[in-house]
C-alpha cells in the first residue's frame, strides 16, 4: 500500500494531478479544493489511498490524514465508489460531514453533485456508528434562498457547482444575509 507521497507537481488535470516522486510520475486524484490551489513546480505532500481492481490501479491523495480517513469511511458505504467519495470531499469538509452525521442531516450530502437522496440517506445511516461525536458540534445550516441565489450567480459566471459550494462554505457565519455581500465574499474566495 502506498500511504503517502511527497514530490513536485508536474501537471494539473481537471480530475487529477501528476506528482513527480524521484523521477516517477504518479497520477493522483485529489479533491477539487486541494487541486485548485496547486501550481506546477510546487512541492507537495499527500496522504494517499490506493484502489486496486482487476482493470485499474488508482491513487487518491489528500492534504490531511483526516480527509483520507473520511474517504475510506465513505468507501465503506454501499453504493459509494471512489468518484462519489471524492466528490463528497470536494464539496464537504470532514468537519461538515461529522456535523451532518451527528445531527442527522442527509440533505447536506444531497448537495453533492451525483449524490441522490437515497445515497445520502445510506451515507448518514452507515456512518452514524463509525464517526465519533465531538461535543459542541452545531448543525449544518440549511441552504437558504439567499445562498441558492448566490450559488446560481456563481454557476452563471462559469464556476462549477463544487467551486460554488466550497466558496459558500467559506463565508463567515456572522456575514450579512444579503445576496450582494455573500456573492462578493464568495468571489473573493474564488479569486
Amino acid at each position: 500500500m502506498i500511504a503517502s507521497l511527497s514530490g513536485q507537481v508536474l501537471e494539473i488535470f481537471p480530475d487529477s494531478i501528476v506528482l513527480d516522486v524521484g523521477g516517477v510520475g504518479f497520477q493522483i486524484f485529489i479533491p477539487v479544493p486541494s487541486r485548485d490551489h496547486l501550481h506546477p513546480g510546487e512541492s507537495k505532500f499527500f496522504f494517499t489511498y490506493l484502489i486496486v481492481r482487476q482493470d485499474l490501479l488508482a491513487l487518491y491523495g489528500f492534504e490531511s490524514k483526516e480527509e483520507r480517513d473520511f474517504f475510506i469511511l465513505l468507501l465503506s458505504v454501499d453504493g459509494v465508489g471512489p468518484k462519489s467519495a471524492l466528490a463528497v470531499l470536494s464539496v464537504l469538509s470532514p468537519e461538515t460531514i461529522r456535523r451532518a452525521v451527528f445531527h442527522e442531516q442527509p440533505d447536506v450530502f444531497s448537495r453533492v453533485p451525483g449524490i441522490g437522496k437515497k445515497t445520502a440517506q445510506k451515507i448518514l445511516l452507515q456512518l452514524q456508528d463509525r464517526i465519533q461525536a465531538v461535543t459542541g458540534l452545531e448543525a449544518v445550516a440549511p441552504a437558504s434562498d439567499v445562498d441558492a441565489e448566490v450559488m446560481s450567480a456563481l454557476t452563471t459566471l462559469g464556476f462549477s457547482v463544487v467551486e460554488a459550494q466550497t466558496a459558500l462554505q467559506t463565508i463567515p457565519r456572522d456575514a450579512p444575509q444579503d445576496v450582494e455581500t455573500r456573492l462578493r465574499l464568495a468571489l473573493q474566495y474564488l479569486s
